[in-house]
């Protein structure tokens, strides 16, 4: 799966969470997030005159507005592709659960069909 296959994929599963993602959707999907982020800083920053970090800008609002549903919809997913339920997102608040879930968005999906459905093709 591309880049622009990924975030399309991603797009169009906006309210999807159960199935499967895979790496590739998963890390696509999340540069893309980086990409976007950097754009609507530099937009707050230089067009519209907030002083990034002590003030966020409208833009920034908007894109993490925009992007926390499939954002979360792909994590469940990616989770879903190693075997794990997407409950496991809540890691995210503890202090190593960041690295944890870094390392298991990294790991091969499991080949065959699993409790959460077929793999992706």
């Amino acid at each position: 799966m591309g880049f622009g296959q990924a975030v399309a994929s991603a797009f169009a599963n906006y309210f999807n969470f159960s199935g499967r993602s895979r790496r590739s959707e998963y890390w696509y999907f999340s540069l893309f997030l980086v990409i976007l982020a950097i754009a609507a800083i530099l937009i707050d920053t230089f067009v519209l005159g907030y002083a990034y970090p002590d003030t966020i800008g409208p833009a920034y609002i908007v894109y993490a507005l925009a992007v926390i549903i499939p954002s979360l919809s792909v994590s469940v997913r990616r989770l879903h592709d190693i075997g794990r339920t997407g409950w496991w997102l809540l890691l995210y608040f503890t202090v190593v659960g960041g690295i944890l879930l870094i390392v298991w968005a990294c790991l091969r999906g499991e080949p065959g069909p699993n409790k959460y459905g077929n793999p992706v093709v």
